[in-house]
């Protein structure tokens, strides 16, 4: 058996079993490497070399907990809840489900710009949900619906709009890859390449909304101790709140960097007396906890993805895959999706799928006969792919730092499976049609 299909088999496996994902990914990491040829020793040193790629963004939410904590100080939660309690009469059902829609409505928009108008990627979840928690537990609204609202705000927007992190998606990886295999990719429009796979997002996303549509209780008690409910709160504190997270956001923007941007928002709290001198180490130590899951989940997933390029065996299940399917096209679409959709829960990122799988889809679609544009939407489809759904995935583990700070959302069951059945499945049914239509 192909070394990549069963790490990632066993990863997911242990992780159903409820297994921790990270003791998942090292297992699934290890097997994968003596599997694939490298021994122990090997497989230990490439999982090794791979911790650090994902250090930086473990840091980076680190301190964006520290930042959600000391937002949390400031009352921004209980002032929120306030203002929904004023908002809804709880006699009025209709009221609430406006409310509830319109929340939703907010957050997929807020999704969608992360990508592009305001390119800050996931760094808004652990500053934006945890504030709100309060809000959707008193509306009893069912976490799962907003882990597939967020996702889908995280993936679409970059494979199919051309614009902030879909401008490099799109442009720089997946047209230039393309062409750099072989297909002339001139007057080529990479929006209309995508545009059905993308149709495929949003037939995910409405039946995720069917889906979670009914109340889902959750205990308030734990949403208010994560939240500190009970913490008084003015016009000053709701003032430096609202500053704090505006500056974090331009620094985050014009350095480039979540860590400088979190610990700029933090120092404002500190400095302004709301979050007091004596109190921010342990407020601090708190937020740093309180995201510690996800950054051993992204440290623990970069090192799983090295242990899979060391063995070579992405290389070779591509290549298999070109000899299975012979000269069937049907069949050709179909497999080249399936082995993106494996390679990108591994790796967990489609913007380091795309270069892989591109080396043999390329020739191997232009051999089947397929259209330059058809397989521009091959390829796209491919890499995207398995990027909702990975335990190791930025796009499930934002939503997840967001919506666990209670310890009330299952990564793997809350965020994982739902993603994967309402994003992944859809996106294979019209990465085919688009295969075979274009």
């Amino acid at each position: 058996m192909n070394a990549v299909v069963a790490a990632v088999g066993i990863m997911l496996i242990l992780s159903l079993c409820r297994v921790h994902v990270v003791v998942a990914l090292i297992v699934g990491a290890l097997a994968g490497g003596l599997l694939g040829g490298l021994g122990l020793e090997a497989s230990l040193a490439a999982f090794n070399k791979g911790l650090g790629g994902g250090a930086t963004v473990a840091l980076s939410y680190a301190l964006l907990g520290a930042f959600a904590v000391a937002i949390a100080k400031s009352g921004l939660a209980h002032a929120l809840a306030d203002k929904v309690l004023v908002m809804v009469d709880k006699r009025h059902e209709q009221g609430a489900g406006l409310l509830k829609w319109s929340l939703i409505c907010v957050l997929l928009v807020v999704a969608v710009s992360s990508q592009n108008i305001l390119p800050i990627h996931i760094a808004f979840i652990p500053l934006l949900i945890p504030p709100l928690l309060y809000v959707l537990t008193k509306l009893q609204i069912d976490r799962r619906l907003i882990a597939c609202v967020l996702t889908f705000g995280l993936i679409t927007p970059y494979m199919f709009l051309p614009v902030g992190f879909g401008g490099i998606f799109l442009n720089e990886i997946l047209v230039a890859n393309v062409a750099n295999n072989g297909v002339d990719t001139t007057g080529l429009n990479v929006t209309h390449a995508m545009t059905i796979p993308a149709i495929g997002m949003v037939v995910g996303l409405l039946i995720a909304l069917f889906s979670y549509r009914k109340k889902r209780v959750y205990d308030m008690s734990k949403v208010e101790k994560a939240e500190r409910v009970g913490t008084q709160y003015n016009p000053k504190t709701l003032l430096v709140a609202v500053a704090a997270i505006v500056v974090a956001f331009v620094v985050q923007l014009w350095l480039d960097s979540m860590i400088i941007g979190a610990l700029a928002g933090f120092i404002i709290f500190s400095v302004s007396g709301v979050v007091r001198w004596k109190e921010a180490d342990d407020l601090f130590t708190e937020g740093m906890k309180m995201m510690a899951m996800i950054g051993f989940i992204m440290i623990a997933a970069a090192g799983f993805a090295e242990v899979m390029k060391a063995t070579g065996e992405v290389k070779t299940l591509v290549d298999s895959s070109a000899t299975l399917i012979g000269h069937d096209k049907a069949m050709g679409a179909l497999v080249m999706l399936l082995v993106g959709l494996l390679v990108t829960m591994g790796i967990g990122s489609s913007f380091s799928t795309v270069p892989i799988i591109a080396a043999i889809f390329v020739p191997l679609g232009v051999q089947l006969g397929f259209s330059p544009l058809a397989i521009l939407s091959i390829v796209g489809t491919a890499g995207a792919l398995g990027d909702a759904g990975s335990p190791a995935s930025d796009s499930t583990l934002g939503p997840t730092a967001g919506l666990n700070v209670d310890g009330q959302h299952n990564h793997i069951w809350d965020s994982v499976v739902p993603t994967f059945l309402h994003y992944n499945l859809p996106l294979l049914v019209f990465g085919w049609i688009a295969a075979m239509t274009l």
